[in-house]
């Protein structure tokens, strides 16, 4: 039964639960990761069930289905406006549990605050969340999605459990695997920061990406190890956890719910976008016993 104080907009959620939101308005800005841009994001509490971002007057709901590129992020698009680098903050939303947010951004990009969910996170726990209450989930069948020696394989289990492969040109992350369970600490997923070889930084920011890099937002992969101290062991390889869990909440869903196995090897966005469209009616709500 739901309380009259804690009531949310049901008609706009049909399986009746409560929304999760935050609790109040909050404004985040920050540099841009590609552009270089300064980027401003005015996030506010919804009654409406879903996160939504709204770039020059143009509401783009985050679903995979309006996922338009994801070489080098994930970009959702709808009409004429377009929102890039999305994952860290949908990554975010799914460690908070919530589900109904309106989010305005004055640029094209998202601000990449220290190149993990960390900022986001904080601000998020210090605006409060109104209702953080998981519903479990469950996959009704295997999904699976191959793509050359890629793959993105999610499993029914009796819990969740993601195993992630990188195999990067660098000593550490050579077929290196990395796993996330209920029992991990989800700081170190929460705080891992986004990487690249420091080598191609030049050429990338000759073709007018990567403007926004620098020291404190992005691990360099060197020859023999990186350009900063990593918060945690493999840092570089839990980021890619990150992202998988950002792209994952564009089913709707949160993947942290799910009672699944999630298996990805030599993946990124268009793996773990394209998992997710084929996962989106394959999700249930599970009863809680």
């Amino acid at each position: 039964k739901i309380s009259k104080t804690n009531r949310r907009d049901v008609l706009n959620n049909p399986r009746g639960r409560i929304m999760a939101t935050l609790k109040k308005q909050i404004s985040i800005h920050g540099t841009a990761l590609m552009s270089g841009i300064d980027s401003s994001v005015e996030i506010f509490p919804s009654d409406k069930k879903g996160i939504r971002f709204f770039v020059n007057n143009t509401e783009i709901p985050a679903k995979a289905e309006n996922v338009v590129s994801t070489q080098n992020c994930t970009v959702l698009a709808k009409d004429n406006a377009s929102i890039m680098l999305i994952e860290h903050f949908m990554a975010t939303c799914a460690f908070c549990n919530i589900d109904s947010l309106d989010v305005c951004v004055n640029a094209q990009e998202l601000p990449i605050l220290d190149g993990s969910a960390k900022g986001w996170y904080e601000a998020f726990c210090e605006a409060g969340i109104t209702d953080d209450e998981q519903e479990p989930l469950a996959i009704k069948e295997p999904v699976n999605f191959i793509h050359n020696s890629s793959l993105v394989s999610v499993i029914p289990s009796d819990s969740l459990n993601i195993s992630y492969m990188v195999n990067f040109n660098h000593k550490d992350l050579s077929q290196r695997w990395v796993n996330f369970t209920k029992n991990t600490d989800k700081k170190e997923i929460i705080e891992a920061r986004t990487f690249g070889y420091l080598k191609d930084l030049e050429k990338i920011q000759a073709m007018g990406l990567a403007k926004g890099v620098n020291i404190e937002n992005t691990v360099g992969l060197t020859d023999d190890g990186y350009t900063t101290e990593l918060r945690s062991l493999y840092e570089p390889a839990k980021h890619k956890i990150l992202d998988l869990i950002g792209d994952f909440m564009l089913t709707g869903f949160n993947p942290l719910s799910m009672n699944a196995m999630i298996i990805a090897k030599e993946a990124g966005h268009f793996l773990h976008v394209e998992t997710a469209k084929k996962m989106n009616n394959l999700i249930i709500v599970k009863e809680k016993i």
